[in-house]
């Protein structure tokens, strides 16, 4: 089935989430390239070049927007400051995100997820949602909680591409609106 075409903009205080576009490959590829941010993620290689950020986006364009959905986090003073997704994982969807250094630590990730959890409510009908955070990134944990999501106390190994596919604890979370 071939993704459906979607334009879909989440406004919030400070940030504006939307479709990715080719022209983001440049600023994607420059965050991405930074082992700190590349390691705190499942698929992202390290390192992380622009045809990556490439082959990202073409990836991204076909999703199915009726499950799952990517967004450029853009903030109006400084362009792209991260990327925010909600993909399907065993059955179920999950959010999932990351933001360039120099963008941590003002909220933004948390204003975006808040923002995100809103739209996934109101356009899916999404009552529930996964996320997981590696449990030596105890800083995406906070934003989590601070986005209303609860800890399982379950644990799962995850495979990270940037640490060489190692197996990482990953801290299960959900989101019940």
């Amino acid at each position: 089935m071939c993704a459906i075409d979607f334009e879909p903009v989440i406004a919030t205080e400070r940030l504006r989430l939307r479709k990715p576009r080719r022209s983001d490959a440049q600023r994607i590829a420059q965050y991405a390239n930074d082992l700190d941010v590349a390691r705190m993620t499942t698929g992202m290689p390290h390192p992380y070049g622009v045809e990556d950020a490439e082959i990202f986006l073409a990836k991204a364009s076909e999703k199915d927007f009726r499950r799952e959905a990517v967004f450029v986090v853009d903030h109006e003073a400084h362009g792209p400051v991260g990327v925010l997704g909600f993909d399907v994982k065993d059955g179920d969807i999950e959010l999932g995100y990351w933001f360039g250094r120099p963008h941590w630590g003002q909220g933004y990730a948390t204003e975006a997820a808040k923002g995100a959890l809103v739209w996934a409510h109101e356009t899916w009908g999404r009552r529930y949602l996964r996320a997981g955070h590696f449990s030596d990134n105890p800083a995406s944990g906070e934003v989590l909680c601070k986005a209303g999501f609860l800890y399982t106390g379950d644990i799962e190994l995850r495979k990270s591409v940037a640490r060489g596919g190692q197996p990482t604890p990953t801290r299960l979370m959900v989101w019940l609106a």
